[in-house]
């Protein structure tokens, strides 16, 4: 198989990030993509005017290219913050009011994964209080998901560059997943699996790909050390992938990699154009 059986996505809130946000789509689409994925975009607007709204998705539908997947509210990103959801007072307001903004605008586009970052610990919270207050986010989010036909997504980080971040192995981003799920009902719950974030962990790749493939929604991948392109540093990415197909999945594969010290547009080098396009 190989890099070009997979369909892929670029990350355009850690890619072509020398543009402004708007000019963002079409540098992709220039590069040979046509789907995309973004983190929330206003990092200081849970809920932003129409007329913002209304400019990137004009943004994305002139480029040609299809957003497929949306990060809620998640605070300063990139920056100190690594969610909202479970914080007490202000962030978690934020994020309840950015789940139908966000909701509606990835349904305008069609988009059907919306990602919800679990959130930092914070100084003088009790753990078990932030994890409830997640939940009832949480359920919010799979509810709003839902109604607009979408999979919400859970991801695991990596505690060597989020210490404070709870979700830092894929067994902790499964048990949110399956708690979510047996809230709700819904089962449109899914795993975030995050190649890079999950080796920065330590874990053993291959047997996380094994025995939660199943219940994988989204995969985005960087190489390591680095975070840059594949093959940049020593992760076997084009293998990994290869297996997780061959385990049944068969989603996007997000690019969610730094570009190094050159234009974004020159960061894919390990993909031939023609595997740049989704099928």
């Amino acid at each position: 198989m190989g890099f070009a059986d997979q369909r892929f996505n670029v990350n355009l809130s850690i890619l072509f990030t020398e543009l402004p946000l708007l000019e963002r789509p079409a540098a992709a689409a220039a590069a040979g993509f046509t789907a995309v994925e973004l983190w929330w975009p206003w990092v200081d607007s849970p809920a932003p005017g129409r007329s913002a709204l209304d400019a990137l998705k004009k943004a994305i539908e002139d480029a040609g290219v299809r957003l497929t997947g949306l990060n809620f509210y998640a605070g300063q990103l990139p920056g100190p913050d690594r969610g909202a959801l479970s914080v007490p007072g202000a962030e978690s307001d934020r994020f309840r009011a950015n789940v139908d903004a966000a909701a509606g605008f990835a349904q305008s586009l069609g988009c059907t994964a919306l990602n919800a970052l679990y959130g930092n610990r914070v100084e003088g919270a009790d753990p078990a209080e932030q994890d409830a207050l997640a939940l009832e986010n949480l359920v919010l989010a799979a509810r709003a998901a839902d109604r607009i036909g979408a999979t919400l997504l859970i991801e695991t980080l990596n505690q060597p560059e989020s210490p404070l971040y709870p979700l830092v192995s894929a067994s902790a981003g499964i048990g949110v997943v399956d708690k979510v799920n047996e809230a709700t009902g819904l089962g449109n719950a899914r795993f975030l699996m995050d190649l890079y974030h999950l080796s920065m962990n330590g874990e053993d790749l291959p047997s996380v790909i094994e025995r939660y493939a199943a219940k994988t929604g989204h995969v985005q991948i960087a190489d390591n050390p680095g975070r840059g392109a594949p093959g940049t540093g020593s992760l076997p990415l084009e293998d990994l992938l290869d297996q997780l197909k061959k385990a049944g999945y068969d989603g996007w594969i997000g690019l969610e990699y730094k570009p190094g010290e050159r234009p974004s547009a020159e960061a894919f080098g390990w993909l031939p154009r023609e595997a740049r396009a989704a099928r």
